[in-house]
């Protein structure tokens, strides 16, 4: 599966731990940046790069890093056809997926831990997305999606 990957550098560090494993369980990823934690960046500008590719099918899903994770998933959210959700633990992240068939995983350095973010990686990518009960919910989202297009 292609995954994209984008961080500020408030999450580069959580980012490329990510992308190792990613890597590492056999996915092909596009890192998007930032390239570095020490240059200030500003989240929206990976927050949308992360959700443009998914939208266009560049990438099947996207993992976004911030601080606090909500302002990287604000930016994913805006890009129609996106449903970016930001997760603190294994939890959220399986609803996310199963519940919300959420396309963008984002997560807050700050906030979560190096193994917890792991676990919750996990998680999301071994969650059946959207299905059964849950579909019509998630056509409702689409409907949504649509609508803020016209």
């Amino acid at each position: 599966m292609r995954i994209a990957l984008g961080s500020d550098h408030a999450g580069y560090d959580l980012k490329s731990l990510l992308v190792a494993t990613l890597e590492q369980w056999g996915h092909d990823v596009l890192d998007l940046g930032t390239t570095n934690a020490t240059e200030s960046v500003d989240y929206p500008d990976f927050g949308e790069a992360v959700g443009r590719a998914v939208a266009s099918g560049d990438a099947e899903l996207g993992v976004a890093v911030c601080g606090s994770g909500i302002g990287i998933s604000i930016a994913a959210n805006k890009v129609a056809g996106v449903r970016a959700a930001l997760v603190h633990d294994v939890t959220s992240a399986h609803l996310a997926r199963e519940h919300n068939h959420a396309n963008v995983l984002c997560m807050g350095s700050r906030l979560i831990g190096p193994s917890v973010a792991l676990e919750a990686l996990e998680a999301w990518m071994n969650a059946t997305p959207g299905e059964g009960r849950h579909a019509g919910r998630v056509d409702k989202l689409r409907a949504l999606d649509e609508l803020a297009n016209q």
